[in-house]
């Protein structure tokens, strides 16, 4: 471990990595118009009131068909951020901030944002005997970078990320992960506690189909059709075909532990090639092994159906 970072002792970092059990002080980042399952989870965080304090929504950076870079990818999961918080009856004022505009250009080099800045004052203002929760369900750039802009931080959080394949499967080579290769590299090596949500493997059993969205999400509020409606549009022909919502398994994991079954292994290292390698002298980490999907699904399902305005009884 690199001395940049201070030593958190394992013993403590174990604690933190323990499922918790009371109300979460929670910060979300994601690149929300990347995909439709970023959209589905930040619903379903605000939808958990009754675990979970949001106190901010970051706007990661991601580049594929849908944008023309990081910066364009990040400003557009911004817009998308607004329209669902729009959509929920939330302000975006001083909740919502932008990301980083590129990835780390190496392992030890931030990228300043107002979300990196953002993060750090939040961690630093943290009570040490209750952390704050970094859910982060994209590239990994902001954590990565708040961590690097203060190292401290490391002993006032805990970081669930989705990123990467299933710890046996033959590469890592994952969205999230591979946009950010020296992102994740800090995030295994410096310490911190941190829970691995992997997706081949782990959370791929997040499958749900259009005919199930139409009976449990259409319908319910505008949040939910909203959410029906980014379903229904990826693909013309929805004909014995499947999608997988992933990142809701982040936030399953914390209203949920036993809906996303994890095990402490030893952080494993990420090589050049995006490859697992082990090595048992490193820190330990918490990585989930399983997803119960219909656990999870029927959490969801039913907090819309509770959300949703009901007809004027007569």
């Amino acid at each position: 471990m690199s001395n940049l970072y201070p030593p958190v002792p394992e013993d403590r970092r174990v604690r933190r990595l323990q499922p918790p059990d009371g109300p979460i002080r929670m910060v979300l980042d994601t690149d929300t118009f990347n995909e439709i399952d970023d959209q589905f989870a930040l619903a379903y965080t605000l939808l958990s009131k009754e675990r979970i304090r949001l106190e901010a929504i970051y706007a990661a950076p991601f580049h594929n068909e849908l944008s023309d870079g990081p910066k364009d990818g990040m400003e557009k999961s911004y817009d998308e951020i607004v329209r669902i918080l729009e959509r929920m009856g939330e302000s975006a004022e001083g909740f919502v901030f932008r990301g980083s505009e590129r990835y780390l250009p190496g392992p030890q080099e931030p990228v300043d944002s107002e979300a990196a800045r953002d993060l750090v004052a939040k961690a630093m203002a943290a009570p040490d005997d209750e952390p704050l929760y970094v859910v982060a369900i994209g590239a990994i750039t902001n954590i990565a970078s708040a961590i690097l802009l203060e190292p401290r931080i490391i002993e006032k959080i805990v970081v669930v990320w989705l990123g990467g394949h299933a710890l046996w499967w033959n590469d890592a080579t994952e969205f999230n992960l591979k946009q950010d290769a020296a992102g994740a590299q800090v995030l295994l090596d410096c310490g911190v506690p941190l829970v691995l949500i992997p997706v081949l493997g782990v959370s791929s059993h997040l499958a749900t189909t259009l005919p199930e969205i139409e009976a449990h999400v259409r319908g319910k509020g505008a949040i939910g059709d909203f959410l029906a409606e980014r379903y229904a549009s990826v693909v013309k022909d929805h004909f014995g075909r499947s999608r997988v919502i992933w990142d809701i398994s982040t936030i399953a994991w914390l209203l949920n532990p036993d809906a996303v079954p994890t095990e402490l292994v030893h952080s494993p290292v990420l090589t050049e090639r995006l490859t697992w390698s082990r090595d048992t002298s490193r820190h330990l980490i918490r990585c989930a092994t399983y997803v119960h999907r219909d656990a999870v699904f029927q959490d969801l399902f039913r907090k819309l159906e509770r959300s949703a305005p009901q007809p004027n009884s007569r």
